[in-house]
């Protein structure tokens, strides 16, 4: 199970170590991924400075085809688009979903925002069927708000 509050703590700390968004991504991107066996594929997509596309910032799993994601477009386009969080137990069920696995059952998306700015968010699939809680969800929520202020912090 993924410790919000221990890997919240160390983005925390590497914040006040000097180090970027960049660094804090791909550390929470790893730490998520190896928290849960349930996690087949973590990623963290960012959504371009337009605000009609997302792009793969990076990673842990098989590669994925969608590097770049319409927003509107699949599961993690429409988090954007609606501007709130998915969790799919299903993706078989979605229309207009993106493929990235054929082994993928179900998708838990979290935005990265700070109010109604969305600056990204965390992409997570599992070959489960209904692998993602609520809990799941907050837990993501937590990191992905303190990712949120790293980087509003280096816009300014």
């Amino acid at each position: 199970m993924l410790n919000a509050g221990e890997l919240v703590k160390e983005l925390q700390e590497m914040r006040d170590q000097g180090f970027l968004s960049d660094a804090l991504l791909r550390h929470a991107v790893k730490k998520i991924a190896s928290s849960n066996e349930r996690f087949d594929w973590v990623g963290v997509y960012l959504l371009r400075e337009s605000g009609e596309e997302l792009w793969l910032h990076n990673y842990v799993g098989d590669p994925v085809p969608h590097a770049e994601i319409p927003v509107g477009s699949g599961v993690c386009g429409t988090a954007v688009a609606e501007k709130a969080n998915q969790n799919v137990p299903d993706v078989t069920a979605i229309e207009n979903y993106l493929e990235c696995s054929p082994d993928v059952r179900s998708e838990l998306v979290v935005l990265i925002r700070a109010g109604d700015e969305i600056f990204g968010e965390i992409d997570i699939g599992s070959e489960e069927p209904a692998a993602f809680s609520e809990e799941d969800e907050a837990s993501l929520q937590a990191v992905s708000d303190k990712l949120a202020e790293q980087i509003m912090a280096e816009r300014r």
